[in-house]
């Protein structure tokens, strides 16, 4: 193998591949430990966590941000929503060409990559970007000979992670060689991952800092609650003493009344009264939950981009429409991992194996939108019964069905029967009598049936125009409404008067 390069120019060192680079000690300046930032949390507190963070400073800020997703239910749940929506899909790897050669390096890659027991837990590691701005993960390399492949992908804490003090846009690895500014990313070692999901310096683009403030808000409000639920969840131990009662009298009914329960006792002379309000008529239990609530439904907007399914309780129907992290947010994950992967561990193991090529197989990662298939159905049936027709192959792919192959036990296929021929339905349906009128009626039948197209044309030729300039299933039901308008049943009415008033004339002709 011939002098490997990375996309960057810098060239590749192989023999130390199989050695871990960035993993943590307990000693060191890549500490496994850390301590927590979260604990006594002030809004000054945060302010300069966010300065530091503008500053270079992560250290804090990525303490926070991993704690907010451990401390937060709802935090990590919709969290974990949003990467499953893309760690769950099975990914399919595009060849680079319809050649042999080509065909066979997907195929390897398929094998190492795509089907390692770890990849769904690698698109994890890099979907860790969505919330703190960018992920980096290192690939434990093995090799037996020639044969190199990615034994397991190892997450880096973002701790050990800083960018160069010139752009603010290179990763670079904290090292005791170089502790403050970081090392350069070896090549072919990590995989790096930036969220873009909004433009700028990366680590100023994570969830975890637009949701600090209200995650903090919303800490404090949990507090309170807690506190308020303790002090008047439980009915207040009143205990009354005479007048002539001694100080152990007084210290005797104490213990006994606080002995009942926690907080909320107190011991008074009978002369003496105390007016407590009514808490629970003012709602104050109210305050604490509209709190929390708001503060989650905007954490749910910011990371699922709704809040239908996470917060509202809707119904299934809707959930299934609205789904549970919105398409075009789950497609740029998948489209923006799917970039990474290529770039930092397809590319480098194609090289390895089979030498530096000038077309690179694609892993890709497709999100498919949720589709009411009910309703597909219901508007084939509905324009079918129109003389619309469709193509059966792309229906059964629309429906996510195969084409039945021979020997297979299949369902459904009953059609309706076929017309029977002129002559047939002639002897069914005419009366045992001659005479020339049934031959009128079959001439003017035919011609009717022959000049249809005049007729129906009006109202069917808006609909098919619809469908036929349509892009996809959503644009054909909007172009199809618009339709409504541009049809005309005139033509057809005009043609059924007419063909029944000549059919009429005929009657009455025969009968005299």
């Amino acid at each position: 193998m011939g002098r490997l390069l990375d996309r960057y120019g810098n060239p590749v060192r192989v023999a130390a591949l199989e050695q871990p680079r960035a993993e943590p000690g307990v000693t060191g300046i890549r500490q496994a430990f850390a301590s927590t930032v979260a604990s006594g949390l002030t809004p000054e507190r945060l302010a300069g966590i966010l300065r530091a963070c503008d500053l270079g400073d992560l250290t804090d800020y990525l303490v926070l941000a991993q704690e907010m997703e451990e401390r937060d239910p709802h935090y990590f749940a919709v969290m974990g929503t949003r990467k499953r929506a893309v760690s769950g899909i099975a990914p399919r790897v595009i060849p680079a060409g319809e050649d042999t050669p080509s065909k066979t390096i997907a195929a390897a890659v398929e094998a190492r990559i795509a089907e390692h027991e770890g990849f769904s837990d690698l698109v994890e590691a890099l979907l860790d970007a969505i919330g703190k701005g960018f992920s980096l993960v290192e690939i434990d390399w093995r090799r037996t000979g020639a044969q190199w492949w990615p034994e397991d992908f190892i997450h880096v804490d973002p701790r050990f992670v800083t960018f160069d003090r010139e752009t603010g846009r290179e990763l670079r690895l904290v090292d005791e060689a170089d502790p403050v500014d970081g090392i350069a990313l070896e090549p072919f070692r990590f995989m790096r991952h930036v969220a873009r999901m909004k433009s700028g310096l990366a680590f100023r683009g994570g969830i975890a800092r637009v949701a600090a403030f209200g995650w903090m808000c919303k800490a404090y409000g949990l507090k309170d609650w807690v506190a308020f639920v303790e002090t008047y969840g439980l009915p207040l131990r009143l205990g009354r003493y005479d007048a002539g009662a001694t100080k152990d009298d007084v210290a005797a009914l104490y213990r006994a009344v606080a002995n009942i329960g926690t907080d909320a006792a107190a011991v008074l002379p009978r002369s003496m009264e105390i007016d407590f309000t009514d808490t629970k008529a003012t709602g104050g239990d109210r305050v604490f939950e509209n709190l929390a609530r708001y503060v989650d439904e905007q954490v749910s907007k910011a990371v699922l981009g709704q809040t239908m399914t996470s917060d509202d309780g809707s119904s299934m129907a809707q959930a299934q429409v609205h789904n549970e992290v919105r398409h075009d947010i789950a497609s740029a994950d998948a489209r923006a991992v799917g970039n990474t992967i290529n770039r930092d561990l397809v590319r480098p193991f194609v090289d390895l194996n089979f030498g530096v090529q000038k077309a690179y197989p694609r892993l890709v990662i497709e999100i498919e939108e949720a589709e009411d298939t009910e309703m597909v159905i219901r508007n084939v049936d509905r324009l079918a019964k129109l003389g619309l027709t469709f193509k059966a192959s792309e229906l059964r792919a629309r429906l996510k069905f195969t084409e039945p192959e021979q020997g297979d036990e299949v369902i459904g296929g009953a059609t309706a029967p076929a017309a029977p021929p002129p002559a047939e339905r002639e002897a069914r349906n005419r009366p045992e009598m001659p005479g020339a009128p049934w031959d009128d009626l079959d001439a003017l039948e035919e011609e009717m049936l022959d000049d249809w197209r005049p007729a129906i044309g009006p109202m069917a030729d808006p609909l098919i125009g619809a469908i036929d300039g349509a892009g996809s299933y959503e644009e054909a039901l909007e172009r199809l409404e618009a339709a409504r308008g541009e049809m005309s049943e005139a033509a057809l009415i005009e043609a059924l008067v007419i063909g029944m008033t000549r059919a009429r004339g005929i009657g009455d002709r025969s009968d005299g």
